[in-house]
């Protein structure tokens, strides 16, 4: 795999600046071997009926962490796009815990970049979720 482009702390500037509006969401946690380490940061908004995380947050948590994973290594080209993902939930998340999503780059082209992400509750090795994504890199 490619060596990162970014920094943890330039990888969080650019979603404060671009993306504000799921800034405080996320937390960058570490900037991985084969990708990346993404937090999101479990507030009232992301729950479902029963005090879990819902499915569409940790759908978005394996979205922004596959995006933020591939920009690591290719810069920041904002028009990368998803272009598939399919997820399959496996469990239901520990209430009162946050969610963290361990992106792994698998194939990273000059067009496409595919990545496996596993989700899970923090402090409990085992996956919530599992989801595999696709993205469309814009040409130079």
């Amino acid at each position: 795999m490619t060596d990162p482009l970014l920094t943890t702390a330039e990888l969080t500037a650019f979603l404060a600046r671009d993306f504000e509006q799921v800034k405080d969401d996320f937390t960058v946690d570490e900037i991985t071997a084969q990708g990346i380490k993404l937090r999101l940061n479990v507030a009232e908004r992301h729950l479902r009926p029963g005090g879990t995380v819902s499915g569409p947050a940790m759908f978005g948590l394996a979205d922004v962490g596959a995006y933020l994973a591939i920009l690591s290594r290719i810069g920041l080209e904002a028009l990368t796009v998803t272009t598939n993902c399919s997820i399959d939930f496996m469990r239901k998340p520990i209430a009162g815990k946050d969610v963290i999503c361990d992106v792994r780059l698998l194939k990273l082209g000059r067009q496409l970049a595919v990545c496996d992400a596993l989700v899970f509750s923090d402090g409990d090795d085992r996956p919530v979720a599992r989801a595999s994504l696709t993205y469309s890199i814009p040409p130079k």
